[in-house]
């Protein structure tokens, strides 16, 4: 069968697909998808036909292209993991036949047609690529460069199309000649002399994702010097769009492959300040990133340095201590480049902005040196008629509070604080907007009374907070930075013993004006309010409880009111609700706070315990807000109530537990499923086995979640740690629920043994599903430890098993240890002298409790030492 009468004309399917009239569009979609559910492999090839067909209108070409990719590939990652079995699994000459046809589109004059094709066989190499079919992929792409006479457009869509595949692929997945050729044809690609402009830019972004494969290239000095001389005569040429991407492949060397560099720095260094001063912003940007990421490697180096002393890591080249005196002067230039209405919108990014991040990140890297070299700045300029030398002044100052020592800091602090408070009434909105940020990093960063230094004092707090609560009134640009210094100035207080007292005269004030604040309809956006109502959590949060119970206690009705008032809010349309719900997540916060706060003394509990119904029928009534999802923050709230209440939250769960079942089915937001999943351990301890009648369908959503492939794997974890609390609370009940339980468990402890140790978010995720293996274990020991131990001997040799799997990974965190440790004295304190015969052949026991005892960990050391006891208590029995 030849592939003409394979394929089916479908022109006039993609161009109705696109009519502007609804019923003609409608009815051709349908037949597409008619189409492709029929007949997947003719579809996709009569798709290939279509995009590589010249003679076919752009616009079916167009579609035909972006539905041959997306039937390749999707964001959700069960819908692509299905997408990629179904093209594995098609028939080989089919799926060469679309290849073919593809690689063919490359040369295409129409520029869509070419570039989409590109996309798609990238697309096609990140499934294929890695199971090592379709080998022959790059050397055909690499005959397009070498040879002869070939079309510019071919070049420059081949290019793009290497560029994807980089992309696409992981660096393992190519062996060293084939990226020795990528390389060498990317970096010929970007050669002045003979390629058009279109064709130089594609290859300068394909070097930009072929820079990860080209480690073995870097180290060795030859081809090393060939890239930067590229790179850098690239930085240079005449079209700024290819200038900048020169400099985002410059950004990204600096960072992979840092420890090479020493001999460009010179070279980079004046190309990068050339550019910073006289180029385009958007080249200009890139060269001051550039900078940001030597700090970034060079503050990690540091970091390691200190964590690792003696050991000699990788090497600190010191680049920001060397360039220090010529890169400071040129990013404090770039300060002066603001723009007229920077302070309006929070996404803007530019010179200013970043010149200022960047001398942020240096005073991070070289600590007091960077100081003088920055004051003599902020005097010339602070008190200049211009507006962008009052702004810069104190922009500079603000970015170089973190990093030198307080020594160095705490005389120009005091001094500058003064200046800065009456700054906030300065004419300018810029100035107090950039003043105010200044305020709050240095409340954040010198302002810790609790463990000595603080900028605050008795004699100038009064001060302080006026000028505050002063400009919080102020533009509410300006308002929502005081509202971060209000915040920080109040988190100081934290656990500060004695001196916290120092704000408490202040609070009712704080409070109302915070309050004030959420309530103003001048935002704009709701960003303002969402400040306002954080900074208030935070207050509540740090204050002295003994002195301020009866401000808090005010506090609460007033929060009451307001979230009685959402859910009565007549909702007229979608955007409503959204607002409704955006205030009801703030206000349910601030109450989650006040419930914390009071519940955790035993003077100001009964303020919570006597409000607790009228608490939960507003939390309830939030929740019948809305028709299918769960409001997280409420949840969040009732979390924390049930801890309050303890057994008295028993009288709730009629009522609540429809909305946690419903919380435990929300897949799509899985924060939601995670949160209610906390919340039904929150229970479990609060109301212990009162929460029986409602087990059956709690532990059948945990069990369906936990076999879900589109749950997020983060919520899993969770879900073990809750079994454990479930199996305390309910006791010899939880025999029901204990065989799919365990075999949940044992399924995950066989997964945990699979897991990439080369990876870093999966080594963090294999320990935290360990850690809660461990703890559901703990508490389903401590259920049974009373009423039926032997149900759990079956399962005694495997978790010891698992144990001792464990016990020699070397990627395990202290806290799987201590929960490794704590399940082995369960397992003695449960099972007893059943348990003498397995811990008797388990020799890695003792090496292991052996290694616990010698922790700094006093936590770690004192379950080790209780476990020790159990296990000898049953080993002499």
């Amino acid at each position: 069968m030849s592939v003409k009468e394979m394929a089916v004309e479908i022109t006039q399917f993609l161009l109705y697909a696109q009519s502007a009239d609804a019923k003609i569009r409608t009815e051709a979609e349908s037949n597409l998808r008619q189409f492709q559910e029929q007949n997947l492999p003719a579809f996709l090839l009569s798709l290939s036909v279509e995009l590589s067909n010249n003679e076919k209108p752009t616009e079916s070409r167009r579609l035909a292209g972006i539905v041959l990719k997306n039937s390749l590939d999707a964001k959700d990652a069960a819908r692509k993991e299905h997408l990629v079995q179904q093209w594995v699994a098609m028939d080989i000459s089919i799926k060469s036949q679309i290849k073919d046809l593809l690689l063919r589109t490359l040369g295409s004059s129409v520029t869509e047609a070419s570039h989409t094709s590109a996309q798609v066989i990238a697309k096609i190499a990140s499934i294929e690529i890695p199971r090592k079919e379709w080998p022959e992929l790059i050397g055909s792409l690499l005959v397009n460069m070498t040879q002869q006479d070939r079309p510019a457009a071919l070049k420059q869509a081949t290019l793009e199309t290497l560029g994807y595949v980089c992309e696409e692929i992981s660096h393992q997945d190519l062996v060293q000649d084939e990226v020795n050729s990528v390389l060498t044809a990317v970096v010929q690609g970007m050669n002045l002399a003979e390629h058009s402009s279109e064709v130089r830019l594609a290859a300068t972004r394909a070097l930009y994702n072929a820079l990860d494969f080209a480690q073995t290239n870097f180290e060795n000095e030859m081809e090393r010097n060939y890239i930067m001389k590229v790179v850098c005569e690239t930085a240079m040429s005449k079209e700024a769009e290819i200038r900048q991407s020169a400099f985002e492949c410059l950004v990204s060397i600096a960072s992979m492959y840092y420890e090479v560099l020493d001999p460009y720095m010179q070279t980079l260094f004046e190309l990068t300040l050339k550019t910073v001063r006289g180029d385009e912003e958007a080249v200009a940007l890139q060269a001051i990133e550039f900078w940001s990421s030597i700090c970034d490697e060079e503050i990690e180096l540091q970091e390691y340095e200190s964590a690792e002393s003696g050991d000699s890591g990788p090497h600190h080249s010191h680049f920001i201590e060397k360039a220090l005196s010529s890169l400071v002067p040129m990013l404090l230039d770039t300060l002066l480049k603001q723009e007229d209405d920077q302070d309006q919108d929070d996404g803007v990014w530019n010179l200013s902005m970043a010149g200022g991040t960047c001398l942020g990140l240096v005073a991070r890297t070289v600590g007091d040196a960077i100081v003088p070299l920055v004051m003599p700045f902020v005097e010339a300029n602070i008190l200049k008629p211009e507006w962008r030398c009052r702004e810069a002044a104190t922009y500079a100052f603000g970015s170089i509070l973190e990093g030198p020592t307080i020594e160095k800091l705490s005389p120009l602090v005091y001094a500058g604080l003064d200046f800065l408070l009456n700054a906030m009434r300065d004419e300018n909105r810029h100035v107090k907007d950039t003043t105010a940020w200044t305020l709050s990093r240095i409340f954040e960063l010198l302002h810790s009374p609790g463990s000595g230094f603080s900028v605050i004092s008795p004699a100038n707090i009064q001060r302080v907070l006026g000028v505050l609560l002063e400009s919080v009134k102020d533009a509410p640009n300006v308002a929502e930075k005081v509202c971060g210094a209000i915040y920080y100035l109040a988190q100081g207080y934290e656990d500060a013993g004695t001196n916290s007292s120092l704000l408490s005269p202040y609070l009712p004030q704080i409070i109302s004006s915070l309050i004030e604040t959420a309530e103003r309809t001048d935002g704009g956006d709701s960003k303002l309010r969402s400040s306002a109502y954080e900074t208030l959590n935070e207050v509540v949060r740090c204050s002295n409880i003994v002195e301020t119970s009866h401000i808090i206690a005010q506090l609460l009705p007033v929060i009451m009111n307001k979230l009685g008032q959402t859910v009565e809010h007549q909702i007229m349309s979608s955007d409503d609700r959204e607002k409704q719900g955006d205030l009801q997540a703030l206000l349910c916060g601030v109450l989650q706070v006040i419930i914390q706060k009071l519940s955790n003394t035993d003077d100001t509990k009964p303020i919570i315990l006597q409000a607790a119904d009228q608490i939960m029928i507003l939390f309830l009534k939030v929740f019948a807000c809305r028709s299918s999802t769960v409001h997280e923050e409420a949840m969040l709230a009732i979390g924390a109530l049930a801890y309050a209440t303890g057994p008295k939250f028993g009288k709730y769960m009629v009522e609540f537990h429809k909305y946690l079942e419903m919380g435990l089915q929300n897949f799509e937001e899985y924060q939601v499923c995670a949160i209610t999943v906390g919340v039904v351990g929150d229970v479990c301890r609060a109301i212990d086995e009162d929460i029986l009648p409602y087990c059956d369908g709690i532990m059948s959503h945990l069990v369906k979640d936990l076999a879900s492939g589109e749950l997020h794997r983060s919520v899993k974890p969770a879900i073990f740690s809750c079994f454990g609390d479930i199996a305390l609370a309910i006791g010899a009940h939880f025999e029901n629920y204990l065989h799919v339980a365990i075999q949940m468990m044992q399924g995950a402890a066989g997964l945990c043994s699979q897991m990439d140790t080369n990876d870093e978010e999966m080594v963090e995720y294999g320990n935290q599903l360990r850690r809660s293996i461990f703890e559901a274990y703990s508490g389903i020991l401590q259920g049974f430890k009373n009423s039926k131990p032997e149900l759990m001997l079956p399962h005694a040799e495997k978790l010891l098993q698992f144990i001792e799997l464990v016990s020699r990974d070397r990627h395990r965190e202290e806290s799987v240890t201590k929960a490794a440790v704590a399940v082995m004295g369960d397992l003695a304190d449960t099972l007893g002298s059943n348990m003498k015969i397995l811990f008797k052949d388990r020799t890695f026991c003792a090496d292991f409790l052996g290694e616990c005892l010698e922790s700094d960990d006093e936590q770690l050391k004192e379950t080790a030492t209780w476990t020790q006891g159990m296990i000898g208590r049953v080993l002499v029995s």
